[in-house]
């Protein structure tokens, strides 16, 4: 992991780049939808997107948006998080959401925050044991469409 180093991904192509990292997250998204979304929320939700590279090759993708509500105070929401499938149980995780942890303590945030899908015990074990995070709530959600 010597050759290991975090960017982010600011422009159309670096964010391009990304896609084939976050689709195997974000399944349900083609590319130009990605595209549009992560444009979008940049513009108007301070959404930024990092990759951990490795040799010059993206191994890992992370998206968060620094935010301020009642509850959590200032904090950082990490939106996505995802190592690529041919590079997982390397530390890759880890070394990616500490950098979200150290952006965060940098930029005076309080904590960090996710959710993470009913159906991802590995994900759940690597939140907890791993990075010692707390279950504090449920998330839920009802569709307008």
């Amino acid at each position: 992991m010597d050759s290991v180093t975090v960017k982010e991904l600011s422009s159309r192509e670096e964010i391009r780049q990304g896609f084939p990292v976050m689709s195997q997250l974000r399944t349900h998204l083609d590319e130009n939808t990605y595209l549009e979304l992560v444009l979008e929320a940049k513009e108007v939700d301070r959404y930024r997107m990092f990759a951990l590279m490795e040799d010059g090759k993206i191994v890992a993708v992370t998206g968060f948006k620094p935010m301020t509500t009642l509850y959590y105070g200032r904090f950082v929401w990490v939106c996505d998080l995802v190592t690529d499938q041919n590079y997982r149980s390397r530390g890759y995780g880890d070394k990616l959401l500490s950098y979200v942890h150290t952006w965060g303590e940098e930029h005076g945030f309080e904590s960090v925050a996710l959710s993470s899908g009913l159906k991802r015990p590995d994900a759940h074990r690597f939140y907890m044991d791993n990075m010692e995070y707390d279950r504090v709530s449920y998330v839920f959600k009802k569709s307008l469409t």
